[in-house]
């Protein structure tokens, strides 16, 4: 398991949520630091996290847990400028990372050990989850694709990876529609606070 890390993305300035959503509570924590034990459960100490916006607020939070931390400077150049920034520090034993978006608290442990399970077994570079066939997170992506991630066109993203690798892309349904739900407005925010009361 040392070979697998997991990046989450915790650089966003969260503009839709006039806050920053980060920080704000969510079953007893805060959202950050319900992500980091929700990773944590399955891949222990192997965490990194992209801090950008709101930065030290978001570090002191989690400054307890075992993570490691990269700072984006150019996080507002959007999603992708995060991913690579992760890639850029994990280490170089680490041979695949999941993505994790720091705005999805719900997302339990059993889908990442879902999708762990399947990369071990399928021999594909690039796994993702989906719900009723629709792609969410998080993705695992095998860290020999760096270089490519870091040629993409920050307005697409990182869906394009696996559009140019599709023969290297493995699809693993999984039941829980909380892959396809992040955070990003005060309604989502109430929305997932009503579900969890």
């Amino acid at each position: 398991m040392k070979k697998i890390w997991a990046i989450i993305l915790a650089a966003g300035a969260s503009t839709r949520m006039n806050r920053q959503k980060l920080l704000l509570p969510f079953n007893g924590k805060t959202i950050i630091e319900t992500v980091v034990e929700n990773v944590a459960r399955s891949v222990s100490s192997n965490i990194l996290v992209v801090l950008g916006s709101h930065r030290e607020q978001i570090r002191k939070q989690i400054v307890n847990y075992n993570v490691k931390f990269c700072v984006n400077e150019n996080y507002l150049d959007g999603m992708l400028s995060s991913v690579i920034c992760g890639f850029r520090t994990l280490p170089e034993e680490a041979k695949a990372t999941l993505i994790f978006l720091a705005d999805q608290p719900q997302i339990p442990s059993p889908v990442t050990d879902l999708v762990i399970e399947t990369w071990q077994k399928s021999g594909k570079g690039i796994v993702i989850p989906t719900f009723n066939g629709r792609r969410g997170h998080p993705v695992l992506i095998e860290t020999r694709y760096k270089t490519e991630i870091e040629k993409l066109d920050p307005e697409k993203g990182l869906r394009v990876l696996a559009e140019k690798f599709k023969n290297d892309v493995y699809e693993v349904e999984c039941s829980i529609p909380e892959i396809l739900r992040d955070i990003d407005t005060p309604e989502d925010y109430e929305n997932e606070i009503n579900k969890n009361r």
